[in-house]
């Protein structure tokens, strides 16, 4: 090892790179649903997923939208008040409480998602076909390998 110290050059470090990008683009879609349908970030996470996904406990919310307990069940509980998520027994195991949209809140989620794709769309075009297809190739490998870094002992 080096007796000099390394610098960190911040503006090169991936990991804040990442979370950069990922900040900026996650402040560029909050504009899109945020003062129409009155959503936080983590509101529209969670309809995002259980549009995509429900029934699903907010536990394994959570977990698809890589957000802990307290801000994933803030969130829920916010949109169980205006109407939008319910909750429901699972039949099988009733300590189980699994959630999904409501009517109201299946149309609030069908109009925003074209909207957020079409932000994709325009976040994509930056980038030509093949690009877009490295690209994800590579955010694929990264979320894999970032996986089994989080999970190591």
């Amino acid at each position: 090892m080096s007796t000099e110290a390394q610098a960190l050059e911040l503006e090169n470090f991936l990991p804040y790179r990442l979370s950069v990008l990922a900040q900026l683009v996650s402040e560029s879609l909050h504009d899109l649903y945020a003062e129409p349908f009155g959503l936080s970030v983590t509101q529209w996470r969670v309809m995002a997923a259980l549009g995509r996904f429900a029934p699903l406990t907010a536990t394994d919310v959570g977990a698809r939208i890589v957000m802990d307990k307290v801000a994933v069940s803030r969130a829920v509980a916010g949109l169980m008040r205006r109407g939008l998520v319910e909750r429901a027994t699972d039949r099988e195991d009733r300590r189980r409480e699994p959630l999904r949209l409501t009517a109201k809140g299946r149309t609030m989620h069908a109009e925003i998602v074209p909207l957020a794709l079409e932000y994709e769309a325009e976040l994509y075009a930056a980038l030509s076909a093949e690009e877009r297809r490295t690209l994800n190739g590579l955010c694929d490998r990264l979320f894999s390998h970032a996986k089994l870094l989080r999970n190591r002992p």
